[in-house]
């Protein structure tokens, strides 16, 4: 029984081989190239419009050209910077542990709209946040034994703020944890040391 291929809808300057490199593509047709480089980056991870964008610029591809792909790469869904933030939050979140806070940093550097930043991390409440920063310090809290107290404290509430938590939830959550272990924590201000 012989393939039959379906019928793709095609761009204005689309080849029928769309898989073809970057770099067989006919210098001269920009727009081609650009959505060349697009989906090539796209079938590896989602991206930000920020993100393609910057790649378009490095490989020259003019602004306006740029634009017009990016535009139309948004407009049937490729592109979608809300739902990218979405996924980013809840992946880093789950995934390594990291506080509202740092996952906005993450999002900012990617090029992702305040707004959409705002939504996007929004999906975290407090006590969510507060019950994976337990969860990260109760796996790490056997690596400290032995340590004195302060030295745990610090180790602890360090590895909390590096994951973007609050001063403020890291000791309190890393005191919490100390004194279940049976250290004495009644003599640590609020500051923790």
């Amino acid at each position: 029984m012989p393939f039959s291929r379906k019928r793709r809808t095609e761009w204005p300057g689309d080849s029928a081989d769309s898989s073809r490199a970057e770099g067989e593509l006919s210098p001269q047709d920009p727009a081609e190239r650009a959505r060349a480089i697009c989906l090539r980056l796209l079938t590896g991870t989602p991206r930000t419009r920020k993100q393609l964008a910057d790649a378009l610029h490095r490989r020259e591809i003019p602004p306006e050209v740029a634009e017009e792909v990016l535009s139309r790469f948004e407009d049937v869904g490729l592109i979608n910077d809300a739902a990218f933030a979405d996924a980013w939050v809840e992946s880093r979140h789950h995934g390594r542990g990291l506080a509202r806070r740092a996952l906005a940093r993450e999002l900012r550097t990617k090029g992702v709209d305040a707004t959409l930043i705002d939504d996007a991390v929004a999906q975290l409440d407090s006590d969510q946040e507060e019950a994976t920063a337990r969860e990260l310090v109760a796996r790490k809290l056997r690596a400290t034994r032995g340590l004195d107290r302060d030295r745990r404290l610090r180790r602890l509430a360090g590895m909390l703020a590096r994951k973007g938590y609050s001063e403020g939830v890291a000791l309190r959550v890393v005191k919490r944890a100390l004194e279940e272990e049976g250290e004495q924590t009644d003599d640590l201000d609020d500051t923790g040391f």
